[in-house]
């Protein structure tokens, strides 16, 4: 599902004009990105947490110039998703096997 597929499908549960859903949407969006980047977690209660995780320093390998390079530490961003939507999928979504 893309972005596009998100904005149609709101717009046809609201009733509300596709722009005004596609302006939302991108605000939302803004909104979280820039919590992020400021350090600050976002918690949506239900759905999930954006959150900053930390990754420490480590030592990782250049395979072509056979050397030791060290990766400095650095800070990610994370998706954790509620235990109510957890449930949701695993009763919803056939496991493929």
């Amino acid at each position: 599902m893309t972005k596009a597929d998100i904005v149609t499908r709101i717009a046809e549960q609201t009733g509300m004009e596709k722009q005004d859903v596609q302006n939302t949407v991108e605000a939302f969006m803004t909104t979280v990105r820039e919590s992020v980047e400021s350090g600050e977690n976002v918690y949506l209660r239900g759905f999930g947490s954006f959150v900053v995780k930390t990754r420490a320093a480590k030592t990782g390998r250049n395979i072509k110039a056979k050397q030791s390079i060290q990766i400095p530490a650095h800070n990610i961003p994370s998706f954790k998703p509620a235990k109510e939507f957890v449930d949701h999928v695993k009763a919803k979504v056939p496991v493929e096997g």
